[in-house]
């Protein structure tokens, strides 16, 4: 006995279906394994899947403001921003801290034996978290920066990206004093930024 059943592309083919009375036929496992195949097999056409169907949640349609705000907050400038500012803060505080502990802070080169006033250590101790905070922002902006350059040129986000722009970064710093300390700067800052990416992956 055969059936035709309508396939995916909308043509009917023939599937042969077993009867009763035919148990003792030597075909049965043939016909058998024919019906598994359309069943289960590579002739079983493939559905797709929807979440609600399936009683997931679908995702709702983003909106073009939320478009933009992701673009504007994957842009280079707006990582640049962002580690400027997270820069800033860290070196102030790193700064302050710093001049915390340093026993010199607020005494005159000139007088070494004055004691110095509460203000006097006060204003050392911002002068020196406003320096460190204005150097940790600006090696906070290029590094973020060329990083995402690098980034966004390779096509690829791996830790390459991190000694590439840690090397531009340090040696951009050290041409200042030289180029001795161009090229050391690069070196150190790349080891150190691969350190880091290996300490985070």
């Amino acid at each position: 006995m055969a059936t035709s059943t309508d396939s995916s592309d909308g043509s009917k083919s023939s599937i042969p279906i077993l009867s009763s009375d035919n148990s003792s036929d030597p075909t049965s496992h043939f016909q058998y394994s024919l019906i598994l195949e359309h069943l289960i097999g590579d002739r079983k056409p493939i559905k797709d899947l929807n979440p609600g169907v399936m009683g997931g949640l679908s995702s709702p349609q983003k909106t073009d403001q939320e478009k933009m705000i992701e673009r504007g907050m994957e842009s280079c400038t707006f990582k640049a921003v962002l580690a400027c500012v997270g820069g800033f803060v860290l070196g102030g505080a790193f700064g302050v801290f710093t001049a915390g502990i340093d026993t010199n802070v607020g005494f005159d080169p000139k007088d070494p034996l004055k004691t110095p006033t509460a203000r006097e250590v006060l204003k050392d101790m911002g002068q020196r978290g406003m320096s460190y905070a204005k150097n940790f922002a600006i090696v906070g902006a290029m590094f973020s920066c060329t990083e995402c350059i690098i980034e966004s040129h390779r096509g690829k986000s791996d830790w390459k990206n991190a000694v590439y722009s840690g090397c531009v970064t340090g040696g951009a710093i050290g041409l200042r004093a030289g180029l001795k300390a161009g090229v050391l700067g690069c070196g150190g800052f790349a080891a150190f930024s691969a350190a880091i990416e290996y300490y985070l992956r």
